[in-house]
């Protein structure tokens, strides 16, 4: 046993637990912890320059690695406050990350002190757990309970807020009697697999739909083998995108509203049977559960309980981690094809190939401005099947998901519920301080870019380098384009002459002088065939100077991205790029 203060526990705990590092702002009320981070050591700070984004740093830094948890600190009043946004993103997303506040006195908290707020009543919407904790000998224990309470079950945000005194308080504790709490996850059993077996084995046209929890659970090898013994096509959700590789022979396409493929769209329109592991049938990816489910068979996996039922009853619901799932369900597999049960499915992969052949969508435009679908293009042929990619919302996200192609798992890092304006710059920076091997490249328009972009300075002090592509048409496109159901283009358009800018034509803020101006490095591009060289030049700048890189894009003003209100029913607004004989037979399917 050693006497210690309690906030020097806490941080001996958060070691022990695996964390090596924080994402933060100091302030009066939690000063004794970044003092006990001082004293004690092991744990890097990177310093933010907005709360909410030291939230989606830790959020960043959470979705690249297995078993990450990230954390973010600063006081519980308009600190606490600004972390909501990321406590959110998080918890829509299952992702977990520990917000730690520092609080007022605890005899002061109840009389309107400066910067005292009950921030555990405020965000206990959006934690999985929250508490001020009281005492000083609770202080080890709380933190014991945010890492069981973030890594146990579906995972998701915590908050702890600490009085000032608590923190400061001595007490007795002995960090080597300390283990984190065991985990209980819950498991599919043989019966069940034998079961979604057999109906997987009933169905002429099944489809797998892998969804994030695969990615959590780290199951994506397992998916990929599940879906190589049966034979059965696959279509990642969003958050699953990378479970399979984009040019596997058994990926067959995204399926939604927005960021999904013509070709996958046309595929589960024409399946029999969907397995869905690890997802949560969100409404861009369904679109009315009437149109989805008509005609079809569902099975549903989670590790969440409340999830099975919660959008439609599917025939068979399993709660189970995805990935001890998956397990079972390859154990079973694997006996049914060594015994010769399992069905060929050769006839049903040709047709879903046939599809993604014929219902491509065209991205070779030569146009000036450039029209966004180039810009894709060009990211394809620039960027290797190792990148990283990282994108919040808005058009530039959902072209993004239509264009870009994505190889591994958590190399797309996007927050697919919440979708903060934002949020990407100080993602992009919490993946490469978890990362610095990796090659990461953030997708953002003007306006989501605009929002944090002072974080582009914690880039250049702490060498978190990585290239940012900014689509820019001046526009709050994705709003722009909702408001023509209401026949109007109203307090969307963000142009403006910038005095000081008279070369970007009336486009406003001038991107490349402000990341400049916070210690980055930055290009403009106004013609499709300088994306080329501005991107492997970005990449030249990047690797000289360990900053990011801006690539900024001027595009055209206005330009509708595919999407629609059914997945039977998305407007096509551009040209296809079709192939084979029968592409306008295809084409008509959907029409």
């Amino acid at each position: 046993m050693a006497k210690m203060r309690a906030i020097e526990a806490a941080v001996l705990v958060m070691r022990r637990e695996g964390v090596d590092t924080a994402f933060g702002i100091p302030g009066a009320a939690i000063n004794p912890l970044y003092a006990s981070l001082k004293k004690v050591g092991g744990i890097d700070h990177v310093l933010a320059r907005h709360v909410e984004g030291a939230s989606h740093m830790a959020e960043g830094y959470t979705r690249t690695k297995a078993g990450n948890i990230g954390v973010c600190i600063g006081t519980s009043g308009p600190a606490g406050t600004d972390m909501v946004t990321g406590l959110y993103s998080a918890s829509a997303d299952s992702i977990p990350i520990l917000c730690i506040t520092g609080q007022a006195p605890r005899a002061r908290m109840h009389k309107e002190d400066f910067q005292a707020v009950d921030i555990t009543s405020i965000v206990k919407p959006v934690t999985k757990w929250a508490t001020t904790v009281m005492e000083p000998g609770q202080v080890p224990y709380a933190f014991q309970k945010a890492f069981y309470e973030m890594r146990s079950g579906r995972p998701g945000p915590v908050l702890i807020d600490l009085p000032f005194d608590v923190q400061m308080a001595e007490i007795e504790f002995d960090i080597e009697a300390y283990q984190p709490l065991p985990l209980s996850r819950p498991a599919a059993n043989r019966a069940q697999a034998e079961k979604a077996l057999a109906l997987l084995n009933d169905a002429e046209r099944p489809l797998l739909v892998a969804g994030g929890g695969i990615i959590n659970a780290d199951a994506s090898d397992k998916l990929v083998q599940f879906a190589e013994l049966v034979g059965v096509p696959v279509v990642p959700t969003l958050m699953g995108w990378g479970t399979i590789p984009d040019d596997h022979p058994l990926m067959v396409g995204m399926v939604g509203l927005q960021t999904s493929h013509r070709y996958g769209n046309a595929t589960l329109l024409e399946s029999d049977l969907v397995f869905g592991i690890g997802n949560r049938w969100a409404n861009r990816h369904t679109g009315s559960v009437d149109v989805y489910t008509q005609g079809r068979r569902f099975i549903h996996v989670d590790i969440e309980p409340t999830q099975i039922g919660r959008v439609f009853n599917p025939d068979l619901g399993i709660v189970s981690d995805a990935g001890a799932a998956l397990d079972m369900f390859i154990t079973v597999a694997q006996e049914w094809k060594a015994a010769g049960k399992l069905k060929s499915r050769a006839a049903w992969l040709d047709s879903c190939h046939q599809r993604k052949r014929t219902l491509q969508r065209k991205t070779h435009f030569e146009n000036v401005p450039v029209k966004p679908q180039r810009v894709y293009e060009e990211m394809n042929e620039a960027f290797g099947k190792d990148t990283c990619y990282v994108s919040t919302i808005g058009l530039s996200q959902i072209a993004g998901a239509q264009f870009l192609h994505v190889y591994k798992p958590r190399h797309w890092i996007n927050c697919g519920q919440a979708g903060p304006l934002g949020w990407t710059i100080p993602a992009a920076l919490g993946v490469v301080k978890a990362d610095p091997s990796r090659k990461v490249v953030a997708l953002s328009g003007d306006y989501d870019f605009q929002f944090m972009i002072e974080e582009l300075a914690v880039g250049a002090q702490f060498n978190l380098p990585y290239i940012h592509v900014v689509v820019n048409n001046s526009y709050l496109g994705l709003i722009r384009q909702a408001q023509r159901g209401f026949e109007m283009d109203y307090c969307v358009q963000l142009a403006f002459e910038n005095i000081n800018a008279p070369e970007i034509n009336g486009y406003g803020v001038d991107h490349v002088a402000v990341a400049e101006g916070l210690g980055c490095k930055a290009i403009r591009v106004f013609e499709p065939n300088d994306i080329q060289p501005a991107l492997r030049k970005a990449q030249e700048l990047m690797a000289q100077h360990r900053v990011p890189v801006v690539v900024e894009i001027i595009l055209e003003r206005v330009t509708n991205i595919s999407m629609g209100t059914e997945i039977n029913a998305v407007n096509e607004f551009e040209d296809l790029a079709l192939t084979g004989a029968d592409a306008p037979t295809a084409i008509s399917l959907l029409d």
